[in-house]
């Protein structure tokens, strides 16, 4: 009997010891972090999210203690690298820098056919960093000096004219198929693996048109290469004040293109307030401030609870839009 009581405490004395290591809250016992974080941005350089990406990870490496790398992972559209950071390892060592195009993939992915690279629920959402309206531009040599001028011809030519975008149903060809919708006209459409490649493309001829935010291609406007010829937004942006809304010519279409940061939705709890503690700070640091102001997209800051309301209402107007739209090529 005695043997027994032993056998029993021992065991229950393994258990004690051993039941944390197996434990789904092993991650929040942990101190974090202790080594470099990784920021996938599911775009290649040159886009809006790895504009946003570069200083607010060097912001949060400065609160963290930690660096964090910013890691390019291109491809569908921005479904390549969200769906790697959907199923990585929920310890808060892989995050994602995303654009709106996160709400936009999960239903394109049913109209396509194709399983679902990931579930908009599969994310957290720590904070939204910048929310601005897509510009339409085209080559400063093109012929087209208003959007007047671009309409008729598009409509004289149908299928002549090309634009380029990040890929299927992403931040750059959702907002053009609006527009086309809404007008009338009929353009074809040359997916790139994410804006910078679709910048190029303009800029070498390969495509007449793109619509792309404000920190892609604001340098390339003030340089004299290409011209703005409207915006999705429902007021004049204060980076180009000279350039009309749609909405301002009566146009009923708008469309923000908005970076947030995101981590899986099983990241425990005392992570998630490490995050957002230091984002909200690197939302407020100068540097991050001076750049993002400098490119066109001023911080337009939310927090994890305002911010996944915000998640959410986009997520269902942008799954109407892309049902309109429906299967593309």
């Amino acid at each position: 009997m005695l043997r027994n009581r032993k056998n029993i405490n021992l065991i229950f004395a393994l258990v004690t010891v051993l039941c944390p290591l197996f434990s789904p809250f092993t991650y929040a016992q942990e101190k974090w972090p202790t080594h470099a974080i990784t920021m996938i941005v599911p775009f290649p350089p040159g886009g809006v999210a790895d504009t946003v990406a570069r200083p607010v990870a060097e912001a949060l490496s400065k609160q963290l203690g930690q660096p964090v790398i910013v890691e390019n992972r291109a491809g569908a559209g921005g479904g390549v690298g969200m769906a790697y950071v959907a199923k990585s390892k929920p310890d808060g060592y892989t995050i994602l820098m995303s654009l709106s195009s996160i709400s936009i993939i999960p239903e394109a992915d049913i109209i396509l056919g194709k399983p679902q690279s990931f579930q908009l629920n599969q994310f957290n959402p720590i904070a939204r960093f910048t929310a601005d309206p897509t510009v339409l531009v085209v080559r400063s040599d093109s012929p087209w000096k208003t959007y007047q001028d671009f309409l008729a011809d598009m409509k004289k030519s149908p299928g002549k004219f090309n634009f380029g975008s990040s890929g299927n149903y992403g931040t750059m060809h959702v907002p053009m198929e609006m527009i086309k919708a809404h007008d009338h006209f009929y353009m074809t459409h040359i997916p790139y693996t994410g804006a910078g490649p679709a910048i190029v493309g303009l800029l070498g001829g390969q495509v007449d048109a793109v619509a792309t935010g404000p920190a892609s291609i604001l340098q390339h406007i003030k340089g004299g290469k290409v011209r703005a010829l409207a915006h999705w937004g429902d007021k004049r942006l204060a980076s180009l004040p000279d350039v009309k809304s749609f909405k301002e010519m009566g146009e009923a279409v708008e469309f923000a293109q908005w970076a947030g940061l995101f981590v899986p939705s099983n990241v425990p709890e005392n992570i998630v307030t490490q995050l957002r503690t230091a984002s909200q700070i690197a939302a407020n640091d100068e540097k991050v401030k001076t750049v993002m102001s400098g490119a066109g997209s001023p911080i337009q800051y939310l927090d994890a609870p305002e911010f996944k309301i915000y998640v959410d209402n986009d997520a269902k107007k942008m799954t109407e839009i892309v049902k309109r739209i429906g299967k593309v090529e």
